[in-house]
């Protein structure tokens, strides 16, 4: 079936600009750390080049996870059954996602992106390879709760948020994030959710900043982006991309950082950083199997089945929609 019909839900200004991407980005320079979501990487531009990371050999997680997908094909089906509506969380090219919907025959296939041109590229790639499944997407922030398409609503639904992106989260936006797909997706629903493991530290700074400098392209990408969308001047020359460990809060973090004084303009607002000042961009989160419950349960999921690649170095879990219960 030819793609159907889906929704735009992203709000622009007058300027044609996404007013949280604005917003996001002038209260993140005023703050004493500078950051800015990571969610805003993921302009057209992001993502082509956040798809070209997952193809180098120092980018671990998405041959990780397609092992366990493609290796657990009969189990998945076992355990989430046919005839439901896969709605997948910042879908990209949903390159794992054919893997997924050809084990598990599902009614519908609803795939969320921020990135609307990217998106419909994919999900037309997508209807190609599976021409007798509706698929309806949603250009949506899906940080918060989502209306999906009518033709979806009364069905019975599983979320899909591959890749490490919940890592990409502070703990409480996290479990913000589960609560909203909670109720997006609705009672009776599943999810299956990937999340990175805590492991050597050498292993885990070549994924965030791999020796061809794509990820590096990537993160200055978000300044090309505010200089373009926010009519910035932030000189791309004069920042570079830090990935590092930090593990008080076992995450890997983006920066960047200021190779010498600067002062820059965002929306005719004037801003400076200091030489070896950073703009927090991005965190990746690393998890053990006890922190991945905590948070699952946090969000008001139940965690069913983990699954692991070969080397122990990736984690996909199956949970289930918690009916909410009072203390203890």
């Amino acid at each position: 079936m030819a793609t159907g019909e889906g929704l735009a839900l992203v709000e622009l200004d007058d300027d044609g600009v996404a007013t949280a991407f604005r917003a996001d980005v002038l209260a993140g320079l005023v703050q004493p750390q500078k950051a800015v979501p990571a969610r805003w990487l993921y302009d057209d531009a992001g993502s082509e080049l956040f798809e070209e990371i997952t193809r180098l050999p120092e980018y671990y997680p998405t041959r990780a996870e397609t092992e366990i997908l493609s290796e657990r094909c009969g189990e998945f089906r076992e355990l989430i059954g046919p005839g439901r509506a896969v709605v997948e969380f910042g879908s990209g090219s949903s390159v794992k996602t054919p893997l997924l919907l050809a084990c598990i025959e599902p009614a519908a296939y609803v795939p969320l992106d921020i990135s609307g041109d990217f998106l419909r590229a994919a999900a037309d790639d997508l209807a190609a390879k599976f021409p007798d499944l509706p698929v309806y997407p949603v250009e949506a922030d899906f940080m918060r709760e989502v209306a999906l398409p009518p033709a979806v609503r009364e069905l019975p639904k599983l979320g899909f948020f591959p890749g490490s992106t919940i890592g990409n989260m502070v703990a409480r936006t996290a479990v913000d994030l589960l609560r909203s797909m909670r109720a997006t997706l609705g009672q009776g629903s599943q999810l299956l959710i990937g999340m990175d493991l805590i492991k050597d530290v050498a292993v885990l700074e070549a994924a965030y900043d791999d020796a061809k400098g794509v990820t590096a392209e990537f993160n200055l990408n978000l300044a090309r982006r505010i200089n373009r969308e926010l009519g910035g001047t932030l000189p791309l020359d004069k920042l570079r991309h830090v990935a590092r460990w930090n593990d008080t809060y076992a995450r890997i973090e983006m920066h960047l950082e200021a190779l010498e004084d600067l002062e820059f303009e965002v929306s005719g607002r004037r801003f400076a950083l200091r030489r070896g000042e950073t703009i927090h961009t991005e965190n990746s989160h690393k998890f053990d199997l006890r922190s991945q419950n905590t948070l699952l349960l946090a969000g008001g999921w139940t965690p069913a089945r983990r699954w692991l690649d070969g080397e122990g170095r990736f984690s996909l879990i199956l949970a289930d929609w918690t009916i909410p219960r009072g203390a203890p």
